[in-house]
């Protein structure tokens, strides 16, 4: 074995001979050919690493071709909605998914830590929010099924390293989910603030008019108990509690809405007969008189307790 190869391409090199499916070989083997040190005593396994690449890729393109290939790994959306962890290599998406879900990725100071998608579930007041940690984005690692996860999420975290250029990763990433044609609500978070040296007030003025700018650091915890919240706010929702007439609202199991989600569409994802036979509706809420009609146009805010009257 050639020498001066880091501990991570050991371990790559492991899990690679593990692997079972093509799908997640190719993957390794692509990691293995990012992270593998460029001098005179690799260039043998280099060379053997890119042959290793372009026969397995030829092997699942003709898969593919014949129409047998479906996406190689699939998340089923669970909770209230789903935000995918974006970001180049070292970013801090495994420990900020770590931090805020139930889920134990592998985290380590070396990059491609994250080679499958890692889903968790993130609870916010009464409702939970699916985060899921993927791949890193970089030139490297440009796998389809990554950008197609992502285009079925409902919300971005941009994760950068504020130890690095912040700025430029920002710039990288939109530059990537552009040339995917790929354009989803966003929520920036720079991460490492402990480290940061400036690039955190760079990063506000270049893009918090248009995509909102939140300050973390995963490993020590700071604004970490805030950005459930940040999470839940750019995501745009609204919770909205059942009363059945004459009982005590259920506040345990909230309807979950887009804002602007009017009344008469709340009764429809209730039941289809019950907007079929919508008569009218008493609300309550914050700043609200208690109980007071309301028209069917009338567009539900978050926390209305809304009693349905029908026929």
């Amino acid at each position: 074995m050639p020498a001066n190869l880091p501990p991570q391409y050991i371990e790559l090199e492991k899990r690679y001979r593990e692997a079972k499916e093509p799908e997640e070989r190719l993957l390794l083997l692509k990691e293995l050919l990012a992270i593998i040190p460029k001098h005179k005593g690799t260039e043998k396994l280099q060379a053997d690493l890119k042959r290793k690449i372009s026969k397995l890729g030829d092997q699942l393109q003709s898969r593919k071709g014949s129409g047998r290939r479906t996406a190689p790994y699939r998340v089923e959306s669970e909770g209230a909605a789903r935000v995918a962890l974006v970001g180049e290599p070292n970013s801090g998406k495994s420990s900020i998914l770590a931090a805020l879900t139930n889920a134990s990725p592998q985290v380590a100071s070396y990059p491609f830590t994250t080679q499958l998608p890692q889903p968790g579930m993130m609870p916010y007041q009464d409702i939970q929010i699916q985060l899921v940690d993927l791949p890193p984005i970089c030139p490297d690692y440009r796998e389809p099924w990554i950008f197609d996860l992502i285009r079925g999420s409902d919300l971005l975290l941009l994760i950068v390293d504020l130890g690095e250029p912040a700025v430029e990763q920002v710039r990288y990433l939109l530059q990537e989910l552009e040339g995917m044609r790929i354009a989803k609500p966003s929520l920036l978070v720079g991460n490492k603030v402990d480290l940061d040296k400036g690039e955190g007030r760079l990063l506000k003025e270049a893009y918090d008019q248009s995509i909102p700018v939140f300050f973390v650091s995963a490993l020590r915890g700071e604004g970490m108990d805030g950005l459930p919240e940040r999470i839940f706010l750019n995501l745009n929702l609204v919770r909205v509690y059942s009363k059945i007439p004459g009982k005590k609202p259920d506040m345990d199991q909230p309807f979950v809405f887009p804002q602007g989600t009017t009344v008469l569409e709340v009764a429809m994802a209730i039941h289809k007969e019950v907007a079929a036979k919508f008569r009218y509706a008493r609300i309550w809420g914050e700043g609200k008189p208690e109980g007071i009609m309301i028209p069917t146009d009338y567009q539900v805010k978050d926390g209305d307790i809304l009693e349905i009257h029908h026929s």
